[in-house]
């Protein structure tokens, strides 16, 4: 008896058929209310806003492992095909900078074959272009070899330049190769004139590349600093004219009967590939022979005696 009227106790209240008919029908009152009149849009928009991080939630838990693989394999395949295409962009970078610089060169050397080629059309003199092969071991000596020898009718003494000034000599001619000495080997001499004031003397190579030395020059000379220097033509082997050095620095020491004067070469001679042969050049009339010299004075000795 008393657990029949507890068990009452708690279950009043409306039976689970009538809830069902009751939300039911309420469920059909709504849908007709919001297709009909349109006044549950904006309580949608706002339930949708706490509501939406659930489905989201949910969508995850149900379909994200899936969802997540795939997106991992792609995040790895794209990174993978990345990879591939900055190695094969810097591939092509270096190439094409590789190609870059070939050009570069290609282009100066055309430029300086141009101004080599106008230089040849104005000389008074007979050209012919060459190109160093090879450089001397011994790095105190100043010597390059050519690509032109005797085959192409070269001799030793002929002049070599570029199209700015002289940078050396002919010194040893092969079949195929010539030895030219650069103006700044130490044992090498060459006659020139200040041309600003037609002084002549005679400059002469210091071993160092970038320096030629002006000896034997009175410390009254009239010389100053960035004065040119040509050769002067007197001894039969440079053609005159042609720029040898500018002056770069002189002191002058009273104690000192000579002034030190230090010229910097105008050629590139340690920078330049092609270079220009000068050949065909007027021989000078040779000296009287040195014993004629000598005897001629004996023989007015001689007649003085006598006399």
């Amino acid at each position: 008896m008393d657990n029949t009227q507890s068990f009452r106790f708690f279950n009043r209240g409306p039976t689970p058929v009538a809830r069902l008919i009751f939300f039911a029908l309420l469920s059909l009152l709504l849908l007709f209310i919001d297709a009909r009149y349109k006044h549950l849009e904006s309580i949608r928009n706002i339930l949708a806003l706490p509501i939406q991080p659930l489905q989201r939630l949910a969508t995850t838990l149900t379909t994200g492992p899936g969802i997540l693989w795939d997106q991992f394999s792609i995040y790895v395949d794209s990174q993978g095909s990345l990879a591939s295409e900055n190695a094969q962009i810097r591939q092509q970078h270096a190439v094409y900078a590789a190609q870059l610089l070939q050009l570069q060169v290609l282009q100066a050397e055309n430029e300086q074959l141009r101004k080599y080629f106008d230089l040849s059309q104005h000389a008074d003199f007979p050209v012919q272009m060459a190109e160093i092969v090879y450089l001397e071991r011994d790095i105190f000596k100043r010597k390059v070899y050519l690509d032109k020898g005797s085959q192409k009718n070269v001799l030793a003494g002929q002049v070599v330049m570029d199209e700015v000034g002289v940078v050396g000599q002919v010194t040893r001619v092969y079949p195929w190769l010539s030895e030219v000495t650069l103006i700044t080997d130490k044992d090498h001499a060459v006659p020139i004139q200040v041309l600003r004031t037609g002084l002549r003397a005679v400059v002469f190579g210091s071993g160092n590349i970038s320096n030629l030395t002006l000896r034997y020059m009175p410390i009254s000379a009239d010389i100053q600093i960035d004065d040119v220097l040509v050769t002067s033509g007197i001894d039969g082997t440079y053609p005159p004219g042609l720029p040898v050095a500018r002056v770069i620095k002189i002191e002058r020491d009273p104690a000192y009967p000579f002034a030190q004067i230090l010229c910097a070469p105008l050629a590139g001679v340690d920078q330049q590939r092609q270079l220009m042969i000068i050949s065909g050049l007027h021989k000078l009339p040779e000296l009287p022979p040195a014993e004629a010299k000598e005897k001629e004075p004996k023989v007015n000795k001689t007649k003085r005696s006598r006399q």
